[in-house]
């Protein structure tokens, strides 16, 4: 399926005292990633709210493979699982500077109208651009 790579620079306020990323900031790393798989299809996250559509992550999976340090650069794989219906699910890669892979995700959100709150279909516009 459809991937892209992007970078993220561990950042000082991310680490503990031995310079290690704690866990609970891998989610933003995922999240940065995913908004920048989006917007490599020309598709933006702000223009899919402003159409009344939310996408709640309901499920996160994170395996911890290796830990990442301050200051490293690491690059995340982003993988579109399949085309997406009502959900959308990425799997990802992280990999430190040295090209470990060093965590492994996957997440799983829903396509929701922002009034009713219910599900929806995948937008159109956005199964155009994937099937392009």
């Amino acid at each position: 399926m459809i991937s892209y790579t992007t970078n993220v620079r561990v950042r000082y306020c991310e680490t503990d005292q031995m310079g290690v990323v704690h866990h609970g900031n891998y989610p933003q790393y995922l999240e940065i990633a995913r908004i920048e798989w989006l917007s490599s299809l020309g598709i933006s996250y702000k223009a899919i709210e402003s159409q009344g559509i939310m996408l709640p992550v309901v499920v996160l999976n994170i395996n911890y493979c290796k830990p990442a340090y301050y200051d490293e650069l690491l690059t995340i794989k982003t993988n579109l699982v399949n085309i997406p219906k009502v959900s959308i699910e990425f799997k990802y890669e992280l990999y430190n500077g040295k090209k470990e892979l060093i965590t492994t995700a996957y997440t799983k959100l829903v396509f929701v109208d922002a009034e009713k709150r219910l599900p929806v279909k995948c937008p159109k516009k956005i199964l155009d651009k994937l099937q392009n």
